[in-house]
């Protein structure tokens, strides 16, 4: 396997990928778990949900928000079986070795280091329901 700078470069080729970035949810989340804690979340997801030979929902495992990792999963093309066997050559229906989990979890650390190292992502103005509860509907006027 190539280094994982060298893989990150072939993968930024593809417009999927490079549309992932970490919000700044996630990215606050890093800065206050830090490398070792959320190195150990990626290292528990890919043991749990994509090392089997056969994972459960391969395919649809890797939720596209909600942490860090998955985020990175995404971006790395190591979000499921297919994707790594495709960007990566591991091939599917057989279990993966520490070695190729180890690799693949390198290689999202890498990424997140990446994302970290530039500018904190501007926080989203988060929607509110029933914002405008008790007033009545705006009518366009159409005359």
């Amino acid at each position: 396997m190539a280094s994982p700078e060298a893989i990150l470069q072939r993968l930024s080729a593809s417009p999927f990928r490079q549309r992932f970035h970490l919000g700044r949810v996630e990215y606050d989340y890093c800065l206050k778990k830090g490398e070792e804690m959320i190195s150990s979340h990626a290292t528990d997801f890919i043991r749990q949900r994509l090392s089997p030979a056969e994972p459960v929902n391969d395919g649809k495992q890797t939720p596209m928000r909600g942490h860090p990792v998955f985020i990175a999963q995404h971006a790395t093309a190591t979000c499921c079986r297919g994707c790594i066997s495709k960007w990566h050559g591991i091939p599917h229906h057989q279990e993966m070795t520490q070695e190729e989990q180890a690799r693949v979890v390198e290689l999202i650390l890498c990424w997140l280091r990446l994302e970290m190292q530039k500018p904190a992502p501007k926080m989203k103005k988060q929607k509110t329901r029933g914002q405008n509860k008790g007033a009545p509907p705006e009518q366009l006027n159409l005359l």
